[in-house]
């Protein structure tokens, strides 16, 4: 942690401590007009096998704060059903460590345990404490039970931790010595706030995901999204990042298809206005035959779907790729047909011009090599950056 960061989190940490002062009954929680908003969110997969007896204390950065928070748990790709017997949130000092007098249990249904069926999720109750925006949420979690199929998010880029045994009441590092570039069980955190606060969901692949952005300083597009919103202040706070590496739109193959976990990825998630649909290129350098009017049939579907349950689309052109092993001239054919609906077919409610953003001038097949993480298809930090700002933020306050 750099001594810049230090005192907006010992501030952070205050206020969450000190919103105990503030906890109203259960009861009155559950009236209360705040409506719940996504402020991080992480598509959920299969993650090996679940280790019994097992904590995880899982750092995620949020983006919109509120006066509360709850979390969602995830089984979903568990076979059996599985136990937290000690949820709690508090926020991060420095590595596992958390800030003295942050961490609060979390409960279920009034419960402190709960049980989630196989295939299904958990809303915990609301804490009622303030959660500031860009914090660093530490949950940590127990399960006594967990065996069979794991769920959760293979690639965080950013670091984790693990012990054995329940040690998730405890605000030290000593016990969470392992780590982990993973989040287990964990899909999505909301704060409550105001009517007038939404959410964006970037839904897409690895690019999306972070991979090639540096380890554990949120500097993916949508991070530097959330940055950008932060700073002006839109309506638009909450920013909820469901990349998944590999992922494509029309087949499953490194988790479900952009079309098959559309639901619980982002038609689920509290206060989202506006999905910004950054998917296409695992599609059309898979060498499966993949034709430009399929895929655009695929993101026809998502933009139906997506406006039936009431919110705009903003489509993102494919970026170049050329020079990555499955690039060939009849991948670059398709990729520019599939721009060129996306630019000019009318159906996304606005565009985001990645592949403009990125290309070169003097070759725009080509991701510029400045912007160039090092294997031609994922950018760098500021590859990332530049994607975020050429985003329009007035294009994701969908009346």
């Amino acid at each position: 942690m750099t001594a810049g960061h230090a005192p907006l989190r010992a501030i952070q940490a205050v206020l969450f401590a000190l919103a105990t002062l503030l906890a109203v009954p259960a009861d009155a929680r559950a009236t209360s007009p705040r409506p719940d908003v996504v402020t991080w969110g992480a598509s959920a997969g299969r993650l090996g096998e679940g280790v019994a007896d097992r904590g995880y204390r899982l750092v995620v950065r949020t983006s919109a704060g509120g006066a509360g928070l709850r979390i969602r748990l995830t089984n979903a790709f568990g076979d059996r059903p599985v136990t937290f017997d000690s949820v709690y949130a508090g926020i991060r000092q420095e590595g596992a460590a958390l800030a003295p007098g942050s961490n609060r249990r979390l409960g279920f249904g009034g419960a402190d345990s709960v049980t989630i069926p196989a295939g299904r999720t958990a809303l915990s109750d609301v804490l009622a404490v303030p959660l500031p925006a860009g914090a660093d949420l530490v949950v940590s979690l127990h399960s006594p039970d967990a065996a069979g199929p794991a769920t959760g998010h293979g690639l965080a880029m950013q670091t984790s931790y693990t012990t054995q045994g329940d040690h998730t009441a405890e605000e030290g590092a000593a016990h969470w010595s392992r780590t982990t570039g993973a989040w287990f069980y964990l899909d999505a955190v909301m704060v409550r706030t105001n009517a007038s606060t939404g959410a964006v969901v970037a839904l897409g692949d690895s690019i999306t995901d972070g991979w090639q952005s540096t380890s554990g300083l949120d500097r993916r597009w949508p991070d530097y999204l959330a940055r950008r919103l932060r700073r002006a202040g839109t309506a638009i706070q909450g920013v909820a990042d469901e990349g998944v590496s590999g992922n494509r739109v029309l087949t499953d193959g490194a988790g479900q298809s952009a079309l098959n976990r559309l639901q619980r990825d982002v038609l689920s998630l509290p206060g989202v206005r506006t999905v910004v649909l950054f998917e296409g290129v695992n599609d059309i350098k898979a060498h499966m035959g993949v034709t430009a009017q399929e895929l655009i049939a695929g993101y026809r579907e998502i933009v139906r779907r997506v406006h039936a349950a009431g919110k705009c689309v903003v489509g993102a052109t494919v970026a170049p790729f050329k020079g990555w092993p499955e690039w060939d001239p009849a991948a670059e054919a398709v990729r520019r047909d599939v721009n060129a609906f996306i630019r000019d077919g009318g159906e996304f409610d606005a565009v985001a011009d990645f592949d403009r953003t990125l290309r070169s001038p003097h070759d725009p097949e080509r991701i510029l090599p400045f912007f160039d993480g090092g294997d031609h298809l994922h950018p760098d930090d500021e590859g990332m950056r530049a994607m975020a700002d050429a985003v329009d933020l007035t294009a994701l306050d969908c009346a």
